[in-house]
């Protein structure tokens, strides 16, 4: 030992060329820490001045001491660990088209901490219109997935290499992309509506989409172009992704009476829906048969069929409950996406149901909510309620929503329409 330590420590001591080449933390240390190398340098002028063999062991002992105490407790670094951040949550909203999903969806894209997309897929539809929804389904996923991991550039297949934000499908409903940094005219914690983030946000780059997801916690994209929870299994075991899903319905009557008032709207999308069902003639019917059928697959994968990596991933919500007690719903949807309900979000939410106005497609304005989702029964012919009611009875009576027996029941306002939900199904 009293040969050896010396030979070390000289050893360490040589220039660094001299050394030789080694990947050691005890090299790393010595070779790198100027109190380390003073003291050898220290060393070697008083070993080369005093021969003496007792002053010889005594340096060694000195440095032995050193040594053990310095890999025993590691030098303070200035580099402190920092806690990683935590993954963030990604929740899907599905559901069809005129089913409260706009209305639903900005409860969540108004919360500060989330980065919200409505219906991104529309780009896929668009630019591979000759295909089916069936067929659509795999670029759809992938488009969704990467949106959920903030990789805009899966857009480049979709858009133009020169697009702007405002180029992205309805990108003025989304708050996050009205404020900073995607936007600097309004403060991240406003409530922001549509209009006018239209006016006075429309200008920036696309650039500024995937910027202002990553600084997000919270991702949520709102879908309607998924006709199987099973498409989705890829997601949900993916490792990359903490995903929850939202499965939003509504009551076929009032969705086929919102469809008829939106039918050229709607021609691009019905047409990509029933065109798998190698129909000759589209009928509106066609079409809610193929939205109920859905609901039920989606149902029975997300409740009652249910594969281990799906287990309290799912959340099932009718349109109708939100808008009888939005609060009490709403407090359900953000406890489910770990989110907080603040006192500003709930005094919106209330505003925003208890209004006179009657709404607008992709407008979320005041509203009497409740009354507007009853309204079918006013305007809606028994006939065309029954012919709904055919092609979507399985759905009906699995969601919980009581089929008419006669105009009279339809004209009935005090007829309860909804059944309560088993949350154990």
């Amino acid at each position: 030992m009293v040969v050896t330590v010396p030979l070390v420590v000289w050893q360490l001591s040589k220039p660094l060329s001299l050394q030789r080449h080694g990947t050691s933390r005890m090299h790393h240390i010595f070779l790198h820490d100027p109190v380390i190398l003073n003291f050898l340098c220290l060393y070697r002028s008083l070993a080369t001045m005093m021969k003496f063999r007792r002053v010889e062991v005594i340096l060694i002992l000195a440095i032995l001491s050193f040594l053990l105490v310095l890999f025993h407790y590691p030098p303070c670094s200035n580099n402190v660990p920092t806690e990683e951040k935590p993954s963030p949550v990604h929740i899907l909203i599905l559901s069809s088209w005129r089913s409260g999903s706009s209305f639903t969806g900005q409860l969540f894209s108004q919360h500060p901490s989330v980065f919200y997309l409505m219906e991104p897929a529309w780009h896929v539809w668009i630019k591979m219109y000759q295909n089916s929804a069936k067929v659509l389904h795999m670029a759809v996923r992938d488009l969704v997935r990467s949106v959920f991991l903030c990789d805009m550039s899966v857009f480049d297949a979709y858009m133009s290499s020169e697009r702007k934000k405002s180029d992205l499908f309805q990108w003025e409903t989304s708050r996050a992309l009205c404020s900073p940094p995607a936007c600097d005219s309004f403060s991240r914690s406003d409530i922001i509506s549509a209009v006018n983030c239209k006016t006075l946000c429309s200008k920036y780059p696309f650039s500024k989409v995937e910027e202002a997801c990553k600084t997000y916690s919270h991702i949520v994209v709102k879908e309607v172009r998924f006709f199987d929870l099973k498409v989705l299994y890829p997601l949900l075991t993916d490792p990359s992704l903490n995903l929850k899903i939202i499965h939003l319905v509504r009551d076929p009557r009032a969705v086929f009476r919102s469809r008829e008032n939106t039918v050229a709207e709607l021609k691009y999308d019905t047409d990509i829906v029933v065109r798998s069902q190698k129909m000759r003639k589209i009928e509106p019917y066609n079409t809610m048969q193929v939205v109920c059928q859905s609901n039920v697959e989606m149902y029975k994968a997300g409740r009652q069929d249910v594969p281990s990596f799906l287990k309290d991933r799912y959340l099932m919500v009718r349109y109708e409950d939100i808008v009888r007690d939005p609060l009490t719903k709403t407090a359900e949807m953000y406890r489910f996406a770990e989110l907080n309900f603040t006192p500003e979000l709930q005094k919106w939410v209330h505003n925003i149901t208890h209004g006179k106005g009657q709404g607008a497609q992709f407008v979320i304005g005041s509203r009497d909510a409740l009354r507007v989702s009853q309204a079918w029964r006013k305007t809606l012919p028994f006939q065309k309620i029954e012919k709904v009611q055919n092609v979507c009875k399985d759905a009906m009576n699995l969601l919980g929503y009581r089929l008419l027996q006669s105009e009279e029941e339809q004209k009935d306002m005090s007829l309860d329409l909804l059944f309560a939900q088993n949350s154990s199904e």
